[in-house]
């Protein structure tokens, strides 16, 4: 049987200041001084980068960067590359979210110069793929998530590969309080395993950690994570409350 640790991910999105992102971290590490077997990692805004991976450096808290540019350095104002991120304390990096593919028109082309850039930098990358309502009314998950997984991924070997976590985000599930059913969740996570086994082999295909994002909450968290083939969650509004955030790491246990 597959044995992975779980990662329980919270996404922060454009929100919090300085001040009330330390509060937020202290509620959680001291909320739970001692959260178990899992992998807890916190996204920021670029602006709290530094500061927060200075003040959980002695925490169970990891810090991701919720973007990165794909070239190293050069003339792209309002940018931040790898090597900056790196720099500024982040270990992790999401790249592909939805909101960045729908908002910043990021095509799998330019996720792929991202995933190797985050390689590039020693950051490991989460990547988010996912798809609309209308696609999946359409009958096109498969093709979609195959799509994203083909042309995210191309050139990346296996043992990169094999670093790399992944988040299940359907576009219709994020902020919108609607869920995918248990069932929908684990077709897709299944079928996401399966294509990184027929690409990279079954030891990698297990290696990789697939998350579920889409309005987890303390309330369904439980009924996610237990599911075979969901390794953790990557959480959008409930990370900004510590006693939500902290449920949803003990449901992991």
């Amino acid at each position: 049987m597959r044995k992975r640790i779980p990662i329980i991910a919270g996404n922060w999105k454009m929100h919090l200041t300085a001040a009330e992102a330390v509060q937020l971290v202290d509620g959680i590490h001291y909320g739970l001084p001692f959260p178990g077997d899992v992998d807890v990692i916190v996204a920021p805004p670029f602006l709290s980068l530094p500061g927060m991976a200075n003040h959980l450096r002695e925490s169970y808290i990891g810090i991701a960067a919720q973007n990165l540019h794909f070239e190293d350095q050069g003339a792209f104002t309002g940018e931040c590359s790898g090597k900056q991120v790196k720099d500024a304390g982040a270990d992790y990096v999401i790249v592909g979210h939805s909101e960045r593919r729908q908002y910043f028109a990021e095509t799998d082309e330019i996720i792929n110069k991202k995933i190797k850039a985050s390689y590039r930098n020693s950051l490991v990358p989460i990547l988010c793929i996912g798809e609309t309502l209308e696609e999946r009314e359409r009958g096109e998950v498969s093709a979609i998530i195959g799509r994203q997984l083909a042309v995210g991924l191309l050139d990346v070997p296996g043992p990169e590969a094999a670093r790399l976590i992944i988040a299940y985000e359907p576009v219709w599930a994020i902020g919108t309080g609607k869920t995918a059913l248990p069932g929908q969740v684990e077709d897709v996570h299944r079928l996401i395993r399966v294509s990184l086994a027929l690409k990279y082999g079954g030891l990698v295909a297990d290696a990789v950690r697939i998350l579920y994002g889409g309005s987890v909450k303390p309330s369904n968290s439980k009924e996610l994570l237990t599911l075979p083939n969901v390794d953790g969650a990557l959480v959008g509004g409930a990370s900004l409350k510590a006693p939500d955030f902290i449920e949803i790491i003990k449901s992991t246990g």
